[in-house]
């Protein structure tokens, strides 16, 4: 059966989390993507422990199954010629670099686009190709600071937390570049022509600062932490259990409301004021202590029978293991082991088996006869150090 994007040729220059990661949704949908690794400057996240059964970093090993890997020293000459070849057959291109820096080694998109002019290139960086902050480095922390993410998250008077999720990597960069190449994808059916798709994951995080954004453009602030409906204005929010665990309570809805206070023995707290500060409190303190009487267990037996949106909180093993991740078969086998299976699922198109990310370099002789080199060509790049990976 053809796979969905069967036929989409993908360069990916990216490395660690957001570009890989992106492009694992790509290849895991039919996508051929060709990783292309400098021969002096591996990937850190393949040494992230814990490894795998083949002693890769299993993160590394996830986000770059179903790809293969050529390796190019883009200073060299020969270098950028076997780019500007590859871009002849493979007409997307992924990137993380800073803005600028492939087109002073000759190989940006102006001159790619000259070879190719069907050419796709998502650029995926910190604060996008223009203004004062495009050379500006970040990691998820900074866009979440610069967003206004983090200055509602975590409780009064005790400051922001890390998110170990990656949000402003993932939420702010993954997913848009996946979108972006697929919209460019589609203008290019209709046109012929490609164009630059420019990912800032800055820009990201404030997207999905949305909500907030909404009340500081329309006259209501900035929130702050504690504040709104989700921040700790009502009832939304965690509760400690008997056993030291939690019990995540999402009971908007006046429905669900009503089935939660019921179901926790205090209807009353169902007309409960929560007009000001003090009154959430009190509403809150009821609750906990309510919570509190009992174990974990017991709250998840109870609540697994009324559907009013409230959870146990997992740890990540027991996330695994519930029921319905199994019934989904979340995770599906991979070389080194197990791993977690993209969440875009067509009905049409079943899992196929997980090919092993390709060591660094392994396809490199493969791929340049296949762009039409001759084995003389290909060793004299190799004695010039243009290309490398296992001969």
């Amino acid at each position: 059966m053809a796979t969905a994007l069967q036929g989409l040729r993908i360069l990916d220059f990216t490395a660690l989390w957001p570009g890989p990661l992106a492009t694992l949704v790509l290849a895991d949908l039919g996508a051929e993507v060709l990783r292309v690794e400098a021969p002096d400057r591996p990937d850190l996240l393949r040494y992230l422990p814990p490894l795998d059964g083949r002693g890769e970093g299993a993160a590394w090993s996830m986000v770059n199954r179903n790809k293969r890997s050529i390796v190019v020293d883009l200073r060299t000459a020969g270098g950028q010629a076997v780019v500007r070849r590859l871009v002849e057959h493979y007409d997307i291109v992924v990137e993380q670099f800073r803005p600028g820096v492939l087109d002073r080694l000759g190989v940006g998109f102006e001159a790619l686009r000259a070879v190719q002019p069907r050419l796709i290139w998502c650029a995926i960086t910190s604060y996008g190709q223009d203004g004062p902050w495009r050379d500006r480095p970040g990691h998820d922390i900074n866009f979440l600071a610069v967003s206004g993410l983090s200055s509602h998250m975590g409780r009064p008077g005790q400051g922001p937390a890390p998110w170990t999720a990656l949000p402003g990597d993932v939420g702010g960069g993954t997913w848009p570049a996946v979108a972006g190449i697929l919209a460019a994808t589609l203008q290019r059916e209709r046109t012929g022509n490609g164009q630059l798709v420019d990912i800032s994951m800055a820009d990201g995080a404030l997207f999905l600062n949305a909500l907030a954004v909404c009340q500081a453009l329309n006259g209501g602030g900035s929130q702050q932490a504690g504040q709104g409906v989700l921040g700790g204005e009502t009832a939304y929010d965690h509760y400690r259990t008997r056993d030291g665990r939690y019990l995540a309570v999402g009971a908007l809805e006046p429905k669900f409301w009503v089935q939660f206070c019921a179901t926790l023995g205090r209807p009353d707290l169902c007309d409960a004021a929560q007009d000001s500060p003090a009154e959430v409190t009190a509403l809150k303190a009821a609750i906990a202590n309510e919570v509190a009487a009992h174990d974990a267990g017991h709250w998840d037996a109870v609540f697994a029978q009324v559907p009013c949106c409230v959870d146990v909180v997992r740890t990540t093993e027991e996330a695994l293991n519930l029921p319905q991740f199994v019934a989904r078969t979340v995770v599906q086998p991979g070389p080194g082991g197990p791993q977690l299976r993209s969440p875009v699922r067509l009905h049409d198109q079943p899992v196929q088996a997980a090919r092993p990310g390709a060591e660094p370099g392994a396809d490199t002789d493969a791929i340049l006869a296949e762009i039409g080199l001759d084995g003389h060509e290909i060793n004299q790049l190799r004695q010039d150090g243009a290309v490398g990976g296992p001969a």
